[in-house]
């Protein structure tokens, strides 16, 4: 079965196939971006639906019947969590823990996140306890820890050997650098202490090591990817486009532009080539550190994925110059050649130079004065003829 197409990428070939030229048909600018002519006729049927010069269900419409069905079914697993519930609290010979419910819920297909949202209770706390029981060391820490913040509740201006020798009177010995430990661990200082914190600073995400190490080179593809942002002004303002390489047959395997170079840029990005490649996992995503790439939503979309996130250093664009090196065609070719009036024209240029002259006319002497598609059919060729 086919792998759909990101609505991005349709919504910018439609956007080519409606302006196209006097002369050019839609079947060349199906050939151009590599879809069927058929496929590109269904897209431009959509798109008249949409703006609605044609009659049928809209993709909005769709989706709000299918988030309709979602809702339904969510409120039906929310009736049957409180009725369980109700009837399991009323049994006066059980005692009043919720967790075997839970588990009892989910082994009938209702959701624990639902659950839980719906007793009341937290998810995590509910997992440690079905991973593994409380061990005798977690629990004399935790009564360490309840002696040491009474302690430091009752009387704020004591320091951690004053807590533990309060901890101590209650009957809890540990040494004054256990207690140090727990009360620097937990933040409890003494009021009259120095002023520890992060002057407002949220610490980001975890930064990942660099696995590429300038060594651009792959021997299949997916293997190893490059991702980062550029931007270019209009006269409507900044256009950012996030694009990511496949180093091995150097194809621009996703992308997306936007007006804000926000973290859904990179995301958005990164979803797009999932979307046309597969199964990816194993894959090295290399990227410079930009706040988009470090954030949350970038390192869980990695994570889920299983690729692995590798990152150069900070202010050294030779860690990731083979992207650099694409980025500067795009400048020379596109970008500099007159000034855009509104992104949408810079846009509709972008995508057609990617798809239609990159991707599929531009020559490269690392492929063999072949491009960027032809050397990847020629790569694949010899693994399905093996399978």
């Amino acid at each position: 079965m086919p792998k759909p197409y990101p609505q991005e990428f349709r919504d910018d070939v439609v956007r080519v196939a409606r302006d196209r030229e006097p002369g050019v048909t839609v079947e060349q600018i199906a050939k151009d971006f590599g879809v069927h002519p058929m496929t590109l006729f269904k897209w431009l049927r959509q798109a008249e639906i949409e703006e609605g010069a044609k009659p049928g269900a809209s993709r909005a419409e769709s989706a709000e019947l299918r988030e309709a069905r979602k809702r339904i079914k969510l409120l039906e697993q929310e009736n049957e969590v409180l009725r369980r519930a109700t009837a399991y609290l009323s049994q006066a010979n059980l005692p009043k823990r919720l967790y075997p419910l839970v588990n009892e819920l989910a082994a009938d297909g209702v959701p624990v996140a639902v659950t839980c949202r719906v007793l009341g209770i937290a998810r995590q706390p509910y997992y440690r306890w079905r991973a593994r029981p409380v061990t005798v060391t977690e629990l004399g820490r935790a009564q360490r820890a309840n002696a040491l913040f009474d302690a430091h509740r009752d009387d704020p201006e004591f320091g951690y050997r004053f807590l533990a020798d309060e901890a101590r009177d209650a009957g809890l010995s540990m040494a004054d650098r256990t207690a140090w430990r727990i009360c620097s661990s937990m933040g409890w200082w003494s009021v009259f202490g120095k002023k520890r914190g992060r002057n407002g600073k949220k610490a980001g995400p975890p930064v990942h090591d660099d696995l590429v190490r300038r060594d651009f080179t792959a021997t299949a593809p997916n293997r190893l990817w490059l991702a980062d942002i550029t931007e270019h002004r209009t006269t409507e303002g900044k256009l950012y486009l996030c694009a990511v390489k496949d180093v091995c047959s150097k194809r621009i395997v996703g992308y997306s532009i936007a007006s804000r170079m926000k973290s859904r840029l990179a995301v958005t990005a990164l979803t797009n080539a999932l979307a046309g490649r597969g199964d990816v996992a194993g894959c090295v995503v290399h990227t410079d550190r930009g706040s988009q790439f470090r954030s949350r939503k970038f390192v869980r979309a990695l994570t889920r994925h299983g690729l692995s996130g590798s990152m150069g250093r900070v202010g050294a664009a030779g860690d990731n110059a083979a992207m650099e090196s694409f980025f500067a065609l795009l400048q020379n070719n596109v970008l500099d050649r007159r000034t855009w009036t509104t992104r949408e024209e810079l846009r509709i240029a972008i995508v057609t130079w990617i798809e239609r002259t990159y991707h599929r006319r531009r020559r490269q002497v690392a492929l063999g004065r072949l491009t960027p598609i032809e050397y990847e059919v020629i790569m694949s060729t010899p693994a399905s003829q093996a399978a």
